[in-house]
């Protein structure tokens, strides 16, 4: 590592909220370069240290690119001036600046911050602007304190603006004295990262905090794998591990949690179970908000129900099978009903006459699902317009970070809608379907449609699963393949995998295709050649890089997402000379890459390319292309829908992945032309029925498996579904006992 000392003479490019920087600065001898990096509160005029390194890039040459700095107080009249007037602080401009320096000289700096209110002696200079200098001045001294004890501690800068506007002055004394709580309350930074600064600082390794940060860790760390509890045997014992520490010692720390009310300890089914409060309060206000609107008085319809589903036949042009039109009646009849089925039963069309029947009496009606893909594809399949459950519930932000995101509709503003249609509430985790709830006023439905075999959410939670089997809910569950649908081996085969078959293959103008191929090497080089030529030389007008989906049970090994990405970037969209490059990390974005948003941002600006007109919101697995990669600004664009056009700073770069491949997980909700999977050996704990049939199910014209069919055969025999740690389906059993 060097370092180069220099003054900002222009900055380029300014990042407000994590500080990035892209700024020439010019030496003592006057010496000019370009240095990138994160810099909170940089102004032109300033001078630092820099440690960093240069590096080479391919269009703008040679760059400094700084990791750490330290500030350099100027010691000289012009540069204490010059460092005054750069916008430093507020209220001290060019000729306040030479007024201060002309009555303190090279002891102005000094007195600013020891002896403030001597800066009275300057003519000019008032109480009101004394003040405003005063708290300027202060708020550079203390952001500077905070930047040093934080590069002296190993932590990013990046968090610096962050944890200043959280804590203030008392910044440094605060972390000093509870290191995790940055964990806790500074998005971005985790418990790892906290541990580290508190062995630095001298926490003792066995010290309360310490433990209760890692309880809550873990917790949040089984919670990404969908448990909303773990049980006091299997919480104290990853605790323990994590921590090197006993059993004894973390039991200790779980009752005072308890009683602050951080954690909740019960006995649920025979078992004593820890929760995080917020996953607690949820499951038990959806038990609640669910036995609430099924008991509830709800608005009549103004006409008979066979009336109104002879009216909304006729209006579509289709007639109803017996199960389709219970399903119907269920909707009309209860404040809560469940319509599941695989493809191909009728969903689509149940819920199209649902919203007509309903429409009918003037109903105010809501159509939504969990993700943006997912509530796209229902308003272009329907005709109904659809939105996410996070924009029905007008999800908005108070800050930067999910900590400071919040739903609009709640109990004091719920929607106004009396039915809610929720399509794929499969997906629906317990923290989402709890803002559903809460923000359904009273007397109106709930209608939940869904494929119950699919995956269960990313999120904690089995929410539709447990509602099914608690009984509670009234449920249709529809089993017919209709004519139309029975032509379709896709369809045929996803039916024959939920029940324990294996599927049809390699029939005459059918659908689904195996491809027999011996090894991951070989996999992988079919893979690529069916994607760049054989499935767009079959399939007339087929796009390989906008209409075939390769999807992936995996993210590593060689037929893993990460490395398939790597491999069909390179044969679907090779590096040129007119197509400029992003090196992030591992991971390379070039212009005309297929990428993917893996998380929901609700602020993130787009313009339509048609008309120009605006809105926000890019929603967790919408796909678009990179449109354009400007290196200078450290924006990339891109382009979602063919028509939205959203910029994207260095902040957030992080959201976006490549999507030539995706695993299983991140498909659900969507559907592909055609989709591409390779049938290799996996771990047997992610090699299952469900898995399977996901993946089949996002495919509307063809699916091509390739590898061994043995693979396939194994999932298909394999109905193992990895359980999850949830207690709504008890929590509403309870109230049935209670009520039989």
């Amino acid at each position: 590592m060097t370092e180069r000392k220099g003054c900002i003479e222009d900055i380029i490019f300014y990042n407000e909220e994590n500080g990035y920087l892209v700024a020439a600065v010019s030496d003592e001898s006057g010496e000019e370069g370009i240095v990138t990096g994160n810099l909170p509160m940089a102004r032109e005029g300033s001078t630092y240290v820099f440690f960093g390194e240069d590096m080479i890039h391919p269009k703008y040459g040679i760059q400094f690119r700084f990791d750490s700095y330290k500030e350099v107080v100027p010691e000289t009249e012009s540069g204490i001036i010059a460092f005054l007037s750069s916008g430093a602080v507020r209220g001290i401009g060019r000729k306040t600046a030479e007024l201060i320096v002309a009555r303190f000289g090279k002891e102005t700096l000094t007195i600013m911050e020891k002896d403030p209110r001597r800066l009275l002696e300057v003519e000019g200079i008032g109480e009101k602007k004394l003040e405003a200098i005063r708290e300027s001045f202060g708020k550079h001294i203390e952001l500077s304190a905070i930047i040093m004890f934080l590069q002296e501690n190993g932590i990013s800068t990046s968090y610096a603006g962050r944890i200043f506007r959280r804590y203030g002055d008392q910044a440094v004394s605060l972390i000093r004295e509870n290191p995790y709580r940055l964990a806790d309350e500074i998005w971005g930074i985790g418990f790892r990262t906290a541990d580290n600064l508190a062995e630095k600082l001298g926490v003792g390794r066995d010290s309360r905090e310490r433990i209760r940060a890692c309880v809550k860790y873990v917790l949040m760390l089984e919670a990404g794998n969908g448990h909303t509890y773990l049980t006091l045997e299997e919480l104290t014992q990853k605790t323990a591990g994590l921590l090197e520490l006993s059993s004894e010692e973390v039991e200790d720390v779980l009752q005072p949690m308890a009683i602050e009310e951080e954690v909740r300890i019960e006995r649920l089914d025979g078992r004593v179970c820890v929760f995080l409060m917020s996953y607690y309060e949820a499951e038990t206000r959806v038990c609640s908000d669910l036995i609430r609107l099924i008991g509830e008085e709800h608005r009549p319809l103004f006409a008979d129900v066979e009336g109104l589903i002879l009216r909304a036949e006729s209006q579509m042009g289709i007639r109803l099978e017996e199960q389709q039109i219970r399903a119907v009646e269920s909707a009309a009849n209860n404040g809560v009903c469940v319509i599941t089925g695989g493809p191909g039963t009728g969903k689509t069309t149940i819920m199209g006459t649902i919203v007509r029947m309903f429409a009918a009496g003037e109903f105010e009606i809501a159509v939504a699902a969990p993700t943006g893909r997912a509530a796209k594809r229902i308003t272009e399949t329907s005709g109904f317009e659809a939105k996410t459950i996070h924009r029905l519930l007008e999800y908005s932000s108070l800050g930067e970070g999910d900590e400071g995101m919040y739903f609009a509709r709640n109990e004091e503003s719920p929607l106004d809608a009396d039915v809610v249609i929720v399509d794929e509430a499969s997906m629906i985790d317990i923290l989402l379907m709890q803002a559903l709830l809460r923000a359904m006023k009273p007397g109106s439905r709930l209608i939940l449609v869904g494929d119950a075999d699919q995956l269960p959410p990313v999120g904690a939670g089995n929410v539709l699963r447990d509602i099914i089997d608690s009984e509670i809910v009234h449920t249709v569950q529809l089993d017919r393949i209709f004519r139309q649908a029975q032509e379709s081996l896709i369809v045929v085969n996803a039916h024959r995998i939920n029940k324990g078959e294996y599927p049809y293959y390699n029939e005459k103008d059918k659908d689904f295709f195996f491809l027999k191929k011996g090894g991951d090497q070989r996999i992988l080089e079919t893979i690529l050649e069916l994607c760049r030529t054989r499935l767009p030389a079959y399939y007339e007008g087929l796009d390989p890089v906008r209409d075939i989906q390769v999807i992936s049970p995996v993210k590593k090994g060689m037929t893993g997402t990460i490395h398939l990405n790597q491999a069909l970037q390179e044969a679907l969209n090779p590096p040129r000379e007119d197509l400029a490059e992003k090196q992030l990390g591992s991971r390379l974005f070039r212009e005309g890459d297929k990428v993917m948003q893996i998380r929901n941002n609700y602020d993130i600006a787009w313009r339509r390319i048609d008309d120009f007109s605006e809105g926000e919101g890019i929603f967790n697995g919408d796909i678009g292309f990179i449109h354009r990669i400007d290196p200078e600004m450290n924006e990339i664009t891109v382009i979602f829908d063919e028509n939205r056009a959203a910029v994207y700073d260095g902040t957030r770069f992080d959201e976006l992945e490549l999507a030539y491949a995706v695993t299983v997980h991140k498909s659900q909700g969507s559907e592909y032309p055609v989709v591409v999977m390779p049938m290799t050996w996996i771990p047997p704990v992610m090699a299952t029925r469900n898995l399977l049939y996901t993946a089949v199910t996002r495919a509307k014209q063809q699916v091509t498996l390739v590898g061994d069919p043995s693979v396939m055969n194994q999932m298909v025999d394999n109905n193992r579904i990895t359980q999850r740690n949830s207690g709504l389906k008890s929590r509403l059993r309870v109230f049935l006992d209670f009520e039989i």
